[in-house]
């Protein structure tokens, strides 16, 4: 008996196009394109005392752009580069802030191009400390990255705005009890434990909102300290409740603020057996531990708000 493989199959005509059976066409779906990662650096030179903006802009631009990937036809393509010019001849008359920068450029593409019905737009900036308060001197501070990504579709512009890598530790006011314990459960609950996390939050305005005029480096600065505040003065039984009261005080401070996602790892700290050396341990030696770790996320927003704004679905990850 001749096995499934080479036995030859029964013959059946090929149906014509448009028939029964056809074989679907190939389409091209959802597409964007743009210049990835622009590293832009402005330094503003108006007085003796220099200022000093650093970032990474990405442009992606949406539209009518099918004939150049079914054709070969580019004569819709605004070329990558060109993308990256606009963003360093914008920044020749200053950055502002991450989201009016971004608010420019789409205006620009949307509004230049027939063609082009939107895009993504997203910025990471970083920040430098003078160096003891000179006017052109600067170290930079790796403490924290603030982020931006806006969304241009369907005539509405969808903005978030961020924070990632503010590594903040409280040394005592955490818990952790009360949890299930089975035949694989060795942690031992506590009522004083170190608590560390590096925050990452992203905050969404309300979509298609009238953003203008807005102080966008004031309302970062306050979400900031906001977040931090809420992680110092929350006696927290849980990282899960810290991120949520965190959260929760942006909104309650913040009106043209929608949603808020955080993202934070638990940075476990080990008290560290001395006994075997004679030397008590009174909770004050630990072993930082990098991994494994917990990864705690959630979303808090009002309630009724929308919470699948197409912003999210352009930006990795949870948050």
């Amino acid at each position: 008996m001749g096995n499934s493989f080479t036995e030859k199959a029964p013959q059946h005509p090929e149906p014509a196009a448009g028939e029964s059976g056809a074989a679907p066409r190939i389409v091209l779906g959802s597409n964007q394109y743009g210049k990835a990662e622009v590293r832009l650096v402005k330094v503003t030179r108006d007085t003796a005392r220099h200022q000093l903006e650093d970032l990474s802009v990405t442009s992606q631009v949406h539209g009518d752009f099918e004939a150049a990937h079914t054709q070969g036809d580019n004569s819709h393509v605004v070329a990558t580069d060109t993308q990256k010019n606009t963003i360093y001849a914008f920044a020749r008359d200053g950055v502002g802030s991450p989201e009016e920068f971004l608010g420019r450029l789409a205006a620009h593409f949307t509004t230049g191009f027939d063609w082009v019905s939107g895009g993504r737009w997203a910025a990471e900036q970083y920040f430098w400390n003078r160096i003891n308060d000179h006017d052109h001197a600067f170290a930079k501070d790796k403490s924290e990255i603030r982020t931006a990504v806006l969304l241009a579709a369907d005539g509405r512009t969808h903005l978030v705005s961020g924070i990632t890598g503010l590594t903040v530790l409280k040394t005592t006011g955490s818990e952790f009890h009360g949890f299930p314990r089975d035949r694989y459960t060795t942690l031992a609950e506590t009522t004083d434990r170190i608590l560390a996390t590096d925050v990452t939050a992203k905050w969404r305005y309300a979509d298609g909102a009238d953003l203008s005029g807005l102080d966008f480096n004031a309302v970062y600065a306050s979400v900031r300290n906001l977040l931090l505040d809420a992680f110092a003065a929350t006696h927290s039984l849980a990282l899960q409740q810290s991120m949520f009261e965190m959260g929760k005080a942006v909104l309650q401070a913040h009106p043209e603020i929608d949603e808020v996602r955080l993202s934070l790892p638990n940075n476990h700290h080990f008290l560290v057996d001395l006994a075997p050396f004679g030397v008590d341990n009174p909770n004050e030696v630990f072993f930082a531990a990098d991994r494994p770790y917990g990864l705690i996320e959630a979303a808090v927003l009002r309630e009724g708000t929308e919470p699948q704004s197409p912003v999210w679905n352009t930006i990795g990850g949870f948050c």
